[in-house]
């Protein structure tokens, strides 16, 4: 299959990239670096970055950020960040995607345990976290040409631990190879509109 990995070189992308690459074409794509580069909050170049790649059989974003951040600290512009990348970014890339895929594909995007889990200073990420999970529920049921489409929901990385790990206390680290799995269960498998947890 020729797949498309947004978030190529983050953590999660680049295990997934590891876990895809012996069996199947995978296209790496980036916001500075990669085979192809698109900026995930902005539509036309989402767009412009899917037609120079071409039809192809699987989508994954692993892209996106959010603000972690009091959420007496939480102003619009904080809020935009994680609505305008993780959240919109990733639900305008499901949408360019259908044009470009070939029947049967599959899309997979990416929440995280901060959809069921809370943290001081993670209201945005929880928030957008949900959405994306809503989003993959309700339009699984409206998808053409028998797209599927999942979400994978996983806890915190072994690898962002000396990054993340302070916002995160008690919670325990999952390895990056466990959670690439769950991708390569969503675009093997048959399910749709599933949250795969990875915890």
């Amino acid at each position: 299959m020729k797949i498309v990995v947004i978030g190529a070189n983050g953590t999660i992308g680049s295990a997934v990239v590891q876990a895809l690459g012996q069996d199947h074409e995978v296209v790496k794509v980036g916001k500075t670096h990669g085979d192809v580069q698109l900026d995930i909050a902005d539509p036309d170049s989402i767009h412009t970055a899917f037609g120079q790649i071409g039809p192809f059989d699987a989508l994954v974003v692993t892209a996106g950020e959010v603000a972690f951040k009091p959420f007496s600290d939480l102003d619009a512009e904080a809020w935009s960040v994680g609505l305008n990348s993780k959240l919109m970014g990733q639900i305008n890339a499901a949408r360019a995607a259908v044009d470009y895929l070939n029947p049967n594909g599959s899309i997979t995007l990416t929440s995280g345990i901060l959809s069921e889990e809370f943290i001081a200073w993670g209201t945005s990420a929880s928030t957008v976290n949900g959405a994306i999970e809503h989003f993959v529920r309700a339009v699984a049921t409206e998808l053409p040409k028998g797209i599927r489409i999942n979400v994978v929901s996983p806890a915190l990385l072994e690898e962002s631990v000396n990054v993340f790990g302070g916002f995160f206390p008690g919670f325990e680290p999952v390895a990056g190879t466990r959670v690439a799995q769950a991708y390569v269960k969503s675009i093997a498998g048959v399910m749709s509109g599933r949250v795969f947890k990875v915890t």
